[in-house]
């Protein structure tokens, strides 16, 4: 009864549809400018959704918003009555039927009804299988996860490499020290790798001047190809850099050449620099295989030229690669950049081995400059290099036994400074008032040295290198006195470019014995003139020598840096933080030593994105973490209401909190971290830790602070300091 109910229900209802439809058609017959846009949206939207039909419906008159309100009844209606989806698809199909029929088309037959219905289930079954068939093209590929005892296999066999590499580390620090002077007593290599000579342009690639075709010599050539390399970098737009290439250039052409080629604006390279950009791109798309076999053939290079014998060791040499022929750049604003460095050759080289030893063979039809056998030094060949007359090197790498007796001993000459550092100050601030203005120089120079850590600086002949000076190489122009600045008496203001064309820019107060000499070190002198114009380096350096063995200028950058990092260490760092606040604690501490060098470095260019990616990382952690700490709550509300101890809801409690405290850690590291990125994005903190901080002071901090050595240093910098890590105790001080 209840079913033929609701079929009889169900007619009623299709007819008073029905009805409502031709009246709606009826109204709109006569010019109505509803009646188009009803009828478009009808066809487009033919689902039969009473919502879509009222959406379309509504700027309609009063009789339209009659129908509007009538379908709202007639969907409510049908909701309630819950009928099945079968029965309203059916519904609207019979709508869409009455109202195509209405507008005067033919409605399709049952036949072909169904077979519309079947086009349309396999049309949508279609990009199922296609998908699918892709996925089956392309499988993912995801990685087999690793059980317990395969980790702990990995992590054994972790630890056992890394006990065989300490077993077979040489620990020249455990054995007896040559005599003074002598570096090694035996000594074996390969020379240094050549790199491959200049293979000429295909035949397609042309240079072209002044708009015709040039074939250039060889020479000529090669050179033009530098050029053309560098075409979409700046330095190619400079005047300097430009007139220095060409100048080089012409001296590579022939006598021809130079009578045609006399204006550099008139040369095109840009066939030279596609042809280059076409090299660089095929390198990248070498197949794994191509990668495979280059990457074998530099092993073997490295296994022939990159290691010697080293008193009977086999020892690491840095850079065993000559330079290639290239332009020269240079730091900042040199004035010889875009000049040719000229390739090298053997007869150009000094090669240095033991005399027991047989001496590497120079490439075919050539010969070495010199062989020489001296134990005094520690390079392996050298050679003057054209462009600004200074001596290369071949030495060996960083981690080596010359190396690390020659930071060892560096270290140790500084800490000897700290037993009579006060009575040199005590010498150079009587030396403030001396009659002789040679020594109130010496003094004063001595005095920014010790205070401020410059750099005791060269003398250069005009013209050879950047506009870079040191402490004792001052200009009257890079010094301003201030009598009274921001509340301090006695400032001076510096203002200068010092090594790799940093600008030393500060403002410090000074004593005002050393703010009068300033003054009357700079009366009557032109800003170009010297400020210490009675000292050099060698007079300076000369001095220190005297008062205590081996101390120079940089022993006193160095002296300095070293019992920065200690006292401020021991001021900053709190043992009872985590790791991750000690390690803020450490960076801060090898900062204050980075400001105090001048070690600046411009911000990575990519430190805006990472600093955006790192934030949002925090804010989705801090999300979690809100919703671990909620989840936590209602777990022991649960466990309270339950009264009786319940074992399964305690472990979902302990779990949740464990969950809390992992998201408060990595929370707390994601924020030390930014802070530590943001304070250190304009210091270059690496150049401190290598070269001017006793490794020894890191080490004992690390063993004092529970902190992993792995956390300062990297792999390469603790093979470096192997030295230092084995010998230093906890209870170490510079």
């Amino acid at each position: 009864m209840g079913r033929e109910s609701d079929a009889k229900g169900d007619a009623k209802l299709k007819q008073k549809k029905l009805k409502r439809l031709s009246d709606r058609e009826n109204a709109g017959s006569g010019g109505d400018p509803m009646k188009k846009r009803s009828s478009k949206s009808k066809e487009k939207n033919n689902d039969g959704s009473p919502e879509q039909v009222r959406d379309v419906l509504e700027p309609a008159s009063s009789s339209s918003d009659l129908v509007k309100l009538e379908l709202q009844d007639d969907f409510t209606e049908r909701k309630k009555r819950g009928l099945k989806r079968k029965r309203v698809k059916d519904e609207s199909m019979e709508e869409e039927a009455a109202f195509v029929s209405g507008r005067g088309i033919k409605p399709l037959s049952d036949k072909e009804a169904s077979e519309e219905e079947a086009q349309k289930k396999e049309s949508k079954k279609k990009p199922k299988k296609t998908v699918k068939k892709e996925e089956e093209e392309q499988p993912v590929i995801k990685k087999p996860k690793r059980s317990k005892e395969e980790i702990e296999e990995a992590k054994m066999l972790k630890m056992k490499k890394k006990e065989e590499e300490e077993q077979s580390r040489w620990r020249w620090w455990e054995e007896e020290r040559y005599e003074d002077g002598v570096k090694w007593k035996c000594l074996e290599h390969n020379g240094p790798y050549f790199p491959p000579e200049y293979q000429p342009l295909p035949y397609n690639v042309h240079f072209f001047y002044n708009g015709k075709k040039m074939k250039l010599s060889l020479a000529a050539e090669e050179v033009a190809l530098f050029f053309a390399q560098m075409l979409d970098h700046e330095y190619t737009t400079k005047k300097v850099f430009r007139e220095n290439f060409f100048r080089d250039w012409r001296k590579e052409m022939t006598h021809q050449e130079r009578l045609v080629i006399t204006d550099l604006e008139k040369c095109d390279f840009r066939e030279l620099h596609a042809f280059h950009k076409d090299k660089v791109e095929a390198r990248k798309a070498l197949s794994k295989e191509e990668k495979q076999a280059q990457k074998d053939a530099n092993q073997k290079i490295v296994d022939k030229y990159g290691f010697c014998l080293l008193d009977n060791h086999r020892e690491r040499i840095g850079n065993f690669k000559l330079e290639p022929p290239g332009l020269f750049r240079g730091r900042g604003e040199h004035p010889k950049q875009g000049m040719l460095k000229k390739r090298i050759q053997p007869e150009d080289i000094i090669i240095n081995c033991g005399k027991e030893s047989k001496p590497p063979a120079p490439p075919a039809g050539h010969h070495w400059k010199e062989v020489r056998h001296d134990n005094t030094v520690t390079w392996l060949a050298s050679w003057t290099e054209n462009v600004q007359g200074s001596i290369k090197y071949i030495m060996l790498n960083a981690n080596s036994k010359l190396k690390g007796e020659k930071d060892w001993e560096k270290y140790e000459v500084a800490r000897k400074l700290k037993s009579c550092v006060d009575s040199i100050r005590d010498g150079y601030l009587r030396d403030l008032k001396s009659k002789q203005m040679v020594t109130r120089q010496r003094a004063v120079a001595l005095y920014f040295i010790d205070k401020l850590a410059l750099r005791a600086g060269n003398e250069k002949e005009e013209g050879e290198t950047a506009d870079t000076v040191g402490c004792c190489s001052l200009r009257v122009e890079h010094i301003t006195l201030h009598d009274e600045l921001d509340g301090n008496e006695c400032v001076v203001e510096f203002d200068f470019l010092g090594k790799d064309s940093i600008r030393y820019y500060n403002k410090v107060p000074v004593i005002k014995k050393v703010f009068k000499n300033i003054k009357l070190f700079m009366e009557n002198k032109d800003p170009g003139d010297e400020l210490f114009d009675r000292l050099n380096t060698a007079l300076l350096n000369k001095h220190l020598s005297s008062l205590m063995p081996g101390l120079t200028a940089k022993v006193f950058r160095t002296y300095n840096a070293s019992i920065t990092l200690q006292q401020q260490l021991q001021q900053l760092t709190n043992k009872a933080d985590n790791v991750a606040e000690k390690l803020l604690s450490y960076n801060r501490a090898n900062r204050a030593v980075a400001i105090l060098c001048n070690h600046q470095r411009a911000p990575p260019k990519t430190f805006e994105q990472s600093m955006a990616n790192l934030h949002s990382k925090i804010v989705a952690r801090k999300e979690q973490l809100a919703l671990a700490k909620t989840e936590l709550k209602l777990a022991k509300k649960e466990l309270k209401t339950r009264g009786s101890p319940d074992s399964k809801l305690q472990s979902m409690v302990d779990r949740k909190a464990a969950a809390v405290k992992r998201c408060e850690d990595q929370l707390l590291k994601m924020e030390v971290q930014a802070t530590d990125r943001e304070e250190n994005k304009q210091i270059a903190l690496g150049t401190s830790k290598l070269n001017y901080l006793d490794p020894r002071i890191s080490v004992a901090w690390c063993k004092n602070m529970d902190v992993p050595i792995e956390k300062i240093y990297n792999k390469t910098q603790r093979e470096k300091f192997a030295w230092a890590i084995d010998m230093t105790e906890a209870d170490f001080e510079f």
